[in-house]
């Protein structure tokens, strides 16, 4: 074993020294000096040499060892390393560090919640899978109204003998708050809705809404215009207006479209931004609230609508499709 052992020897330091590179040289380290390399069997060897010898062979070993590796020592500093990464440039300027921020969206629910809960209006949440009677029974939409056909709402099945859907509005947030508490209740919810339309500028299958509450007695269309125009100053500026146009919705009688007039590309513009009216009798009566006694309004405002406008943004589209070079405008 001693002869195999200096052969070994001789083999190594010859195919160290025709290591001309550091992948050569690496390559070389782990044949032979690494975990599973050849010197590290001969070390394992040891115990088949008899025990008579083995002082001599382990010494000698030592020696081969202490010898091949002061070699590859020696070889390394002639021949250098592989670089473990790219170049570093000591004299380039460091990379900054990235600041994040919250996405325009969330920003501008945050920025509108603050302005009604100003007004006195406590935030209220519902779920997004919603049941037909707090989605449409409850709001005044009989059965058989075109608002419940498949191609206008995401059905996901029964549940306890109800459709299940994806909530078209925020609308139901009021059904649920009445039900839970009695006037007076004055609560705005802010949440995503989803519709089945097609995609373009304009539109999108799920979008946020701002739902605004106010049940009370002698609650009339006064105080509900006094409101809007109240956030529409706080959000937009003093030259801010609102205007109501008549419209028809199934659980407010009166209605009206919601238009204000705000900044748009450095321009004042009146932009409809949703729906409003005084809560239908029906629907408090749907939730045991006598309307005799109780009177309220309500309104749903599209924040995607307020957002695109107040922050010139073309496309709703952009909203969603997390591209960092359209956020980090905001």
């Amino acid at each position: 074993m001693l002869a195999e052992l200096e052969a070994y020897q001789a083999t190594a330091l010859s195919a160290l020294g025709g290591a001309a590179d550091p992948a050569a040289l690496e390559a070389w380290r782990i044949a032979h000096l690494g975990t599973n390399g050849t010197l590290k069997g001969w070390l394992q060897r040891l115990k088949e040499v008899p025990k008579d010898e083995r002082p001599a062979f382990g010494k000698r070993l030592n020696e081969v060892k202490s010898a091949v590796e002061g070699a590859f020592a020696a070889r390394r500093d002639a021949v250098g390393t592989a670089p473990k990464g790219p170049p570093l440039d000591l004299t380039e300027p460091g990379t900054a560090p990235t600041v994040g921020c919250r996405h325009i969206l969330t920003r501008t629910i945050d920025e509108i919640v603050d302005v009604f809960g100003r007004m006195g209006f406590s935030v209220a949440t519902g779920p997004e899978i919603e049941d037909e009677w707090h989605n449409f029974t409850a709001l005044n939409i009989p059965s058989g109204h075109p608002a419940r056909e498949p191609t206008d709402n995401f059905y996901m099945g029964e549940q306890g003998g109800l459709r299940r859907l994806l909530r078209t509005q925020t609308s139901t947030v009021q059904i649920r708050a009445m039900e839970a508490s009695r006037p007076p209740l004055k609560i705005c919810a802010v949440g995503r809705v989803y519709r089945p339309d097609t995609h373009d500028a304009t539109h999108f299958s799920m979008f946020h809404q701002i739902e605004g509450l106010y049940i009370d007695r002698d609650v009339s269309m006064v105080d509900l215009k006094s409101t809007l125009l109240q956030f529409a100053h706080a959000y937009f500026g003093p030259e801010a207006e609102v205007r109501m146009r008549p419209s028809f919705f199934p659980f407010t009688e009166p209605s009206a479209e919601v238009d204000m007039k705000m900044p748009v590309k450095g321009q004042w513009k009146w932009v409809e931004l949703g729906g409003c009216g005084m809560v239908d009798p029906a629907v408090l009566e749907a939730v045991k609230i006598d309307p005799e006694e109780w009177t309220g309004f309500a309104f749903g405002l599209g924040v995607e609508r307020i957002a695109m406008r107040k922050y010139g943004i073309g496309d709703i589209r952009w909203l969603f499709e997390n591209d960092l070079r359209f956020l980090r405008q905001f």
